[in-house]
């Protein structure tokens, strides 16, 4: 279906024209009605001339933006907060303890799911224990929201990402076309991502499966969520009967420049070069492994197999793979991290973070974007200039740090 006198390119750029202006409204804490019922009205076009009907664009005419959800774009904690509060807040014992529990209510499930997608029962309950405590914040109205709003707030009000958050409204218009789910159930974190496992609407459609057979490919229920999120994760490369990673004690005088988290080498050549790894590595010590310090030369070390990049795939922030791995860990029974974390360090800011980056960049050192999020580039440049400098090259972006770049002339 078209609409009448008007082709996609044209509604395409007509929203983007309508999404700038409540953008830059929203940026000054300010969001202007008619500017948002423009982008409204031009979603509901560009949906109908992709082939959704008026009956089911009609639940997002006359909706109003959600201003908790434009606040939660810039507040992301897992990229936000230092790794070891996120990792204190979703590996807690209270956590582990639940998660066990759920793995003895749920073996039977977990043993099919296992059978058929290849995928660790552990890491499938850390992702259920961390992404809605294993399903109990579904229920909490103080958490979940109505996912078309807040994907609709997000196509209007992100201007960073608008195409993105389009495309995931119109995959949740057309679950509602198809009547996957009613429209009351249809609800979801900030960012429009739903059920037990928090699926975003593009990932439903590709990966969601209907596993205890009743016609339905239902995320709001457990076992079609464990099911849908080991599909995923199988379909990402998840290796069968493989660790995500170890961590590893350093030897005395190590060079941290090796920790690069791109260079591969056999775990047993990490083990030639010194290094200690925690835990049973036996049927490991041939895969390839990357050596990465998330809180640089103070913090734990980690040695991480392809498995960990599966789940970074998940989602891509370190702090929250971690956690998953982390927490996994602790359900099969294993320790806490045998190294703490350098908590007397304060991390930088998002301005500070792009403050580092354009310091660097005018040194000639290449950081990627400055956008305030420090990557693989931005970590590369750090440990150049730490070793022009004298200093341990770990890579790690800390106030330490970005009071010697200041202060260099």
């Amino acid at each position: 279906m078209r609409c009448a006198g008007l082709s996609v390119l044209a509604i395409l750029l007509s929203a983007l024209a309508s999404q700038r202006a409540l953008s830059q409204a929203a940026a000054s804490g300010q969001v202007e009605p008619a500017s948002f019922a423009n982008c409204v009205a031009e979603l509901e076009r560009y949906a109908q001339s992709s082939g959704v009907s008026h009956a089911t664009t009609d639940q997002i005419t006359g909706l109003s933006p959600d201003p908790d959800v434009l606040g939660a774009v810039q507040s992301q904690a897992e990229f936000e907060r230092p790794i070891w509060e996120y990792l204190d807040a979703n590996v807690s014992e209270a956590r582990v303890t639940a998660g066990r529990d759920k793995l003895a209510e749920w073996a039977g499930p977990l043993d099919a799911i296992e059978a058929r997608f290849g995928v660790d029962r552990h890491i499938l309950v850390a992702i259920w224990g961390i992404e809605s405590t294993f399903g109990a914040v579904l229920d909490d109205s103080g958490i979940v929201r109505p996912v078309v709003r807040s994907l609709v707030t997000l196509a209007c009000g992100d201007q960073s990402r608008s195409a993105y958050w389009r495309d995931e409204l119109m995959a949740a218009l057309q679950m509602l076309e198809r009547a996957d789910v009613a429209p009351a159930r249809m609800t979801g974190s900030w960012a429009g991502a739903m059920g037990h496992t928090q699926f975003m609407p593009t990932t439903y459609q590709k990966h969601a499966v209907d596993f205890d057979g009743d016609g339905k490919r239902d995320l709001w229920g457990a076992s079609d969520a464990l099911a849908s999120t080991a599909n995923y994760l199988s379909s990402l490369g998840w290796r069968k009967s493989q660790r995500w990673g170890f961590g590893v004690e350093l030897p005395p005088g190590f060079d941290y420049s090796l920790a690069d988290e791109t260079t591969e080498r056999p775990l047993s050549m990490w083990v030639e070069l010194g290094l200690r790894v925690i835990g049973d590595h036996a049927a490991a010590i041939e895969q390839a492994a990357v050596l990465v310090l998330p809180a640089g030369a103070h913090g734990p070390a980690f040695l991480l197999l392809p498995n960990f990049r599966t789940i970074l795939g998940y989602n891509t922030a370190m702090s929250y793979a971690l956690s998953v791995a982390h927490l996994s860990d602790r359900l099969r029974g294993a320790p806490p991290f045998a190294h703490d974390w350098p908590r007397q360090e304060r991390m930088l800011s998002s301005s500070e973070r792009r403050e580092l980056q354009s310091l660097l960049a005018k040194r000639g050192l290449e950081v990627g974007p400055v956008d305030g999020k420090v990557g693989p580039r931005t970590r590369a440049a750090i440990r150049a200039y730490q070793r022009s400098v004298g200093v341990a090259p770990d890579g790690y972006a800390n106030s330490t740090l970005l009071e010697t770049v200041r202060a260099d002339p």
